[in-house]
């Protein structure tokens, strides 16, 4: 859907809600009915048709614009363009993590050595890419659904698996708070999906309950990063011993 198309139908449900017809509309432009109906059933207007009707709503085109902005679908994966885009100036990517788990830019610039203009400059790329709306003030809204997820074999999974995953595992798992589980069973094809529901539930918990506990002080938290992986696999040492 194109963005007028989008404005033309926040200005549709606005009708609805204010209770105003068409045949409304029309006598409030000086038009026929006929004329309101056949612009308001196409994909596009004039902008300047548009300002006409929010005047008649008394709607501000900014708010209506902001309003088809929050409507858009949150975007359940990135597209290989914006992962490439994000992997390939690694303040960006840390910007990125710290914008996936809401951070504001005082916090960003109070944990690590970017300037105001750094973070700024590293949020204006991501709202360009497409993964938040900027806002006034350096606030920002995630364009990310809640159960978004990197790519699997995208360029960001490719730069974690190559530079971050042993580095992960090389900790004890052994602090207060901390663990490490390898589980292996053969289960039926029909329940695994059902795994992978929990897992993601799990994920959504940890995800919420940062988003909860940004309220208490930094020094009451701790930074933790939660990996759960669960695929068809058995390790390639053991399965060089399989009978054919």
């Amino acid at each position: 859907m194109s963005s007028t198309a989008d404005l033309i139908h926040i200005l549709k449900q606005e009708m609805k809600a204010q209770g105003l017809t068409y045949a409304d509309l029309a006598r409030a432009l000086n038009l026929a009915e006929s004329s309101v109906k056949r612009f308001m059933s196409q994909r596009e207007m004039p902008l300047s048709r548009v300002d006409a009707i929010c005047r008649v709503l008394g709607l501000d085109f900014t708010d209506v614009a902001k309003r088809v902005i929050e409507q858009q679908p949150l975007l359940q994966e990135m597209t290989l363009q914006q992962e490439q885009a994000v992997v390939a100036d690694k303040r960006l990517l840390l910007v990125a993590i710290c914008v996936l788990s809401q951070w504001t830019a005082d916090q960003i610039t109070s944990e690590y050595r970017f300037t105001e203009a750094q973070v700024i400059a590293a949020l204006a790329q991501l709202d360009r890419i497409g993964i938040i709306e900027l806002r006034p003030l350096n606030r920002y809204r995630l364009r990310l659904a809640k159960t978004f997820r990197w790519r699997p074999h995208g360029p960001v999974m490719t730069y974690f698996r190559e530079e971050a995953l042993l580095d992960y595992f090389s900790g004890g798992f052994d602090a207060t708070g901390e663990g490490l589980l390898l589980v292996h069973g053969s289960i039926s094809r029909a329940l695994a999906p059902a795994f992978q529901e929990r897992l993601q539930r799990v994920a959504q918990d940890f995800a919420q309950q940062h988003l909860t506990d940004q309220k208490i002080k930094s020094e009451d938290r701790e930074g933790y990063t939660l990996l759960l992986a669960m695929r068809r696999w058995e390790f390639a040492a053991f399965a060089a011993w399989r009978r054919t």
